[in-house]
């Protein structure tokens, strides 16, 4: 299976050698914004994107070419996170997005971080794909044990366009701070560990599938803790709102780090009413077919994570009539 990229100059080739080939493919583009390049969302999207593609000219699946939509070539694309993601769709800058369930729901019903917006009434799923752990990374000498020792911390809550920023001043507010009780940086993941490894940041937010690339290597390079977020808080956020539970990260899903009890939310791909039903059937029939599988089992942990038995887990907002006809059709062989 060639790169997404390797994808994306062969199909561009094909238009420019034999237009009337490509023509008669009936060539698509299909974007999905994804996220910060340290974090999950990205590699992850871009697997998917390579399993979906089947540009014009590729060997048949058969022969161990591409198993996707034929004529379609699925590009990942980088972004702040959900909330840009979401923004995306509604502006058509982009075809679909990762998304996480808190948001996916806000931004349908215009509540939450949307408030005073119109509603996205045309927001609709095509897959629920793993659950995503709000994880709270400190330098170790930076004496932070628990959510309330960021007062007057150095703290990176991400970008104002991401999911994890929305959990984290969440996250402050149940501990009975603000935005204005720490001295509040905007870093993706990437640059946050640059700064913890600089000594020009003392803690950040991150909502991603443990293991997040950007820690892994931060764990190498700098001695960091991970600080739970636990206790009557975080049961209460989970009690107030339905898409949050109260999770763990494992011991040793990064070097050094014990098991840390936390809040889990679920990532979820999600797209536009307006896309067409059989385009999006015919995306998610290749998002579950066998030769995904085996892309999704060798490329990010979380992978592993993304399955047809919990493909419909948590989803709040309506699915795609294509991607419903789908899951229809599997119920009815089943």
């Amino acid at each position: 299976m060639l790169p997404l990229t390797q994808h994306l100059v062969g199909g561009l080739l094909a238009l420019a050698l034999f237009p009337g080939f490509a023509a008669a493919q009936d060539l698509r583009f299909f974007s999905i914004g994804t996220g910060g390049t340290g974090a999950t969302y990205y590699p992850l999207g871009g697997a998917i994107a390579n399993a979906i593609s089947n540009p014009p000219g590729s060997r048949p699946c058969d022969e161990g070419g591409s198993c996707g939509v034929p004529g379609l070539i699925a590009i990942s694309q980088s972004s702040r996170g959900s909330i840009d993601n979401i923004d995306g769709i509604k502006s058509g800058l982009f075809n679909s997005g990762f998304v996480q369930s808190d948001v996916a729901y806000w931004a349908y019903t215009g509540t939450g971080p949307f408030t005073g917006q119109t509603p996205a009434e045309d927001l609709r799923a095509i897959a629920a794909l793993y659950p995503e752990h709000i994880q709270l990374i400190a330098r170790k000498d930076a004496d932070i044990g628990s959510v309330r020792d960021l007062r007057g911390k150095r703290v990176s809550l991400d970008e104002r366009g991401s999911g994890s920023y929305v959990n984290a001043i969440e996250i402050l507010r149940a501990y009975g701070l603000s935005e204005t009780d720490v001295d509040v940086h905007f870093l993706k993941s990437a640059p946050a560990s640059d700064a913890i490894i600089a000594g020009d940041l003392d803690a950040f937010f991150i909502t991603s599938g443990y293991p997040t690339n950007a820690i892994i290597e931060l764990t190498s390079r700098a001695p960091i803790t991970l600080v739970p977020i636990d206790g009557a808080e975080a049961e209460a956020i989970a009690e107030e709102f339905g898409f949050y539970s109260v999770d763990t990260v494992p011991a040793e899903s990064y070097s050094g780090i014990y098991a840390t009890e936390t809040l889990a939310v679920g990532a979820q791909w999600v797209t536009s009413a307006a896309v067409d039903d059989d385009l999006v059937y015919e995306i998610t029939k290749a998002l579950w077919n066998d030769q995904t599988r085996k892309l999704l089992d060798v490329g990010h942990a979380k992978g592993t994570m993304v399955t047809l038995e919990t493909a419909l887990d948590g989803i709040a907002i309506p699915l795609h009539l294509g991607a419903e006809r789908f899951y229809r059709e599997v119920r009815t062989r089943e």
